[in-house]
């Protein structure tokens, strides 16, 4: 199986993480609106309080699990599309 969402789907993740590294993002906003973990922990701890490495690294491996579920998902919807096609 190829993984072309899940490799776009890491690079917008690595591409939110450099964007907001670089200081172009100086109120986190961008940061906020794409980070699911920071809305997780936002929720329970102050963001300020946790490090800014491991957000950026929860940050791609999110991106990169959503990524490979809609994959995994194409795979299937194909896999079914395959086995009702008459040969």
């Amino acid at each position: 199986m190829r993984y072309p969402v899940t490799i776009a789907a890491t690079i917008i993740g690595a591409a939110v993480c450099l964007y907001n590294y670089t200081g172009y993002d100086p109120h986190n906003l961008v940061f906020f609106m794409l980070s699911v973990p920071a809305w997780i922990v936002d929720m329970f701890v102050d963001v300020h309080e946790v490090s800014v490495l491991l957000m950026y690294v929860l940050t791609i491996a999110t991106w990169a699990l959503l990524g490979y579920i809609a994959d995994l998902l194409i795979a299937r919807g194909r896999e079914r599309d395959r086995r009702r096609e008459p040969l």
